[in-house]
């Protein structure tokens, strides 16, 4: 039974609200990825999680804010930490802060990932290095409410060197690229400031991408798929 469960999973039990509020989300228009910067409204998310294992470690807190028009906008932001069964280890708290009870009284998981969705909506996502933070929101959603999570995301871990090549060689880290922009982190490895300073840094990054006619997060995301392209053979 353990080795049949590992491969087909047992699917998670929503209540009927719950459920309701899962098909609200995903009967949502797609967002237009063609629209001008400044007609659109962004996600940019952090998270922070047990550890660094893809494969093992798990979703602890999303960080997320609105770029909104082109400009931050504070008051639509989101911060929120998952209950968990058991505290991380010392040391990964000693990361991120998110301390032993604060973890074990967090917002119960599926809770806490209808109100992600709900913030979401249907805005497309920005992140500095998407595969971390995809995969762990990805598998969060499809463990706890069965979600197949597909969407829109760009990262500026490869944005900001295709339209800095320049500096490409140098600043590889988000603490490098933000540090060169003079941007401030108010707590480092929180997830919603994290995600503040990237929300940042994006907008750092508007002037490279008017001066290169990059004016949609389409033509943000072709630019993304090139430097992806352009590292694979450098």
């Amino acid at each position: 039974m353990n080795w049949l469960s590992r491969f087909f999973p047992a699917q998670p039990r929503l209540t009927p609200a719950q459920a309701q509020r899962l098909a609200a989300w995903q009967a949502l228009p797609a967002a237009d990825l063609h629209l001008a910067h400044a007609q659109s409204r962004y996600v940019v998310v952090d998270v922070e999680t047990s550890g660094l294992n893809l494969a093992k470690d798990h979703l602890i807190a999303i960080g997320a804010v609105a770029v909104r028009a082109g400009k931050i906008d504070l008051a639509d932001s989101l911060e929120i930490v998952l209950q968990q069964k058991q505290a991380s280890s010392r040391d990964n708290i000693l990361i991120h802060g998110i301390g032993g009870t604060a973890q074990e009284e967090g917002v119960q998981p599926v809770e806490a990932l209808l109100l992600f969705l709900a913030y979401l909506g249907k805005s497309p996502l920005i992140a500095f290095h998407v595969e971390f933070d995809e995969t762990m929101i990805r598998r969060a959603l499809k463990r706890k409410i069965g979600l197949d999570f597909k969407h829109p995301w760009v990262d500026l871990a490869y944005i900001a060197p295709a339209l800095h090549p320049d500096l490409a060689r140098r600043y590889r880290a988000l603490d490098d690229w933000t540090n060169y922009f003079g941007i401030r982190n108010y707590a480092r490895h929180n997830a919603l400031a994290d995600a503040l300073s990237t929300a940042q840094l994006f907008l750092a990054l508007r002037e490279r991408m008017a001066k290169k006619t990059i004016e949609s997060y389409k033509e943000l995301q072709d630019l993304d798929k090139a430097q992806r392209w352009v590292n694979r053979i450098g």
